[in-house]
């Protein structure tokens, strides 16, 4: 019959707008099976792709990985049907080769996250693919990648927008690809380069104010890397635990400078040499803290303690698991003052008596003692809060 119209005669963006609107999963998923037009609405609307990779670390350098084997065939394919993903995760994809990241080029210019977890095929060159291929890409994550300084710095020329980067178990990195970072991204906000041994902190020197969190554990961090980091002045998260200076005890008074006045959230979990004048320093500079990670941190005596009970005001969770010096006194200077204190997570210790935990029980009744020990882990890079 002549001047019938079906949903079949609708334009594509109609289309588009149509399946967007759809609630249901299942919907969403066979949208595609009714025709070869709505299949390609389906496929030009996704924003996201992961693949069903897994992978777990059982040792210092091996993985237990389970995946589908991703190669630049299958990756082309993919790239041409889903032309306007957002979000793509190739983790876990081992055999990948850098060959597989040239479609970025045609097919990259959407992509604000890219997750190559354990890409152990991706050099510096696939970096540079990645570079040129995805100009608005704001998060890449690189852990336990081959990847060098030469492939950060190519990154940081062509994709200034980054502001969460991923180098976490990166052993080729040093503080030469983090100054290329640090001065080419000027709107980098989090990085992540946690057993990163070849790193020392002074490549982060003259960071943006917009760097809000760092994850530096068990870094061969230096007191001049320490104020490097810091020096942005916009600091909210640090991760500094494992250091392990044997003949440097008061480097980290550096934190308590004045540029850190911002931070919330500072773990220094095993940092056994920390003495009590670095304590009172950040005590005193810090005030924002909230929590506050302490736990193994042998060398913290009376006044250390004293100077958190006086002036962290703010700190709302604090560890102290396995201090060997937190004796009876500190605790009644802790139970005296963080008046915001909810939670303290503390182990039984032969200095603190019975009578000063009860005392504290009593004193402070609004406040958690629990005896497991939760690692600080920071927020989701997602919920990090940047300043306008």
């Amino acid at each position: 019959m002549d001047g019938v119209t079906s949903i079949t005669h609708l334009p594509d963006d109609c289309l588009s707008f149509i399946f967007n609107c759809l609630d249901c999963m299942s919907d969403r998923e066979s949208f595609g099976l009714t025709c070869r037009c709505w299949l390609n609405i389906q496929n030009l609307n996704r924003r996201s792709l992961q693949f069903p990779c897994s992978f777990s670390i059982i040792g210092p350098s091996l993985l237990s990985q389970s995946c589908i084997d991703i190669n630049s065939f299958h990756l082309h394919r993919i790239l041409t049907r889903f032309q306007r993903l957002e979000y793509l995760s190739l983790s876990g994809c081992i055999e990948l080769p850098d060959s597989g990241l040239t479609y970025l080029k045609n097919y990259g210019s959407r992509l604000k996250t890219l997750c190559l977890d354990c890409c152990f095929g991706i050099t510096d060159y696939g970096l540079s693919l990645v570079g040129n291929g995805c100009p608005s890409l704001t998060v890449i994550s690189l852990y336990r990648c081959n990847i060098t300084d030469a492939g950060l710095e190519a990154l940081a020329n062509t994709c200034w927008s980054l502001r969460h980067v991923n180098l976490a178990y990166c052993p080729l990195i040093s503080d030469s690809g983090l100054r290329a970072l640090s001065q080419g991204c000027c709107q980098l906000g989090a990085i992540k380069i946690s057993n990163c041994r070849a790193v020392s902190g002074v490549g982060l020197r003259g960071c943006s104010s917009t760097l809000v969190y760092v994850d530096a554990e068990s870094c061969n961090l230096e007191p001049e890397g320490i104020m490097a980091i810091v020096s942005g002045g916009g600091l909210k998260f640090l991760n500094i635990a494992g250091l392990s200076w044997l003949n440097f005890r008061d480097g980290l008074a550096e934190i308590g400078n004045g540029f850190a006045a911002r931070l919330k959230i500072l773990n220094l979990r095993m940092c056994r040499t920390i003495s009590d004048a670095s304590i009172v320093a950040i005590a005193k500079g810090c005030p924002q803290l909230q929590e506050w990670n302490l736990a193994l941190c042998h060398e913290v005596r009376f006044s250390g303690w004293a100077s958190v009970g006086l002036n962290c005001h703010n700190l709302k969770k604090l560890h102290v698991n396995r201090c060997r010096n937190l004796c009876d006194q500190g605790l009644q200077a802790l139970r005296d003052g963080c008046k915001r204190l909810s939670v303290l997570y503390m182990n039984r210790n032969c200095r603190i008596s019975d009578t000063a935990v009860e005392l504290f029980k009593l004193y402070r009744g609004n406040v958690e003692i629990k005896v497991e020990e939760v690692m600080s882990i920071g927020p989701d890079w997602d919920s990090l809060e940047y300043d306008e």
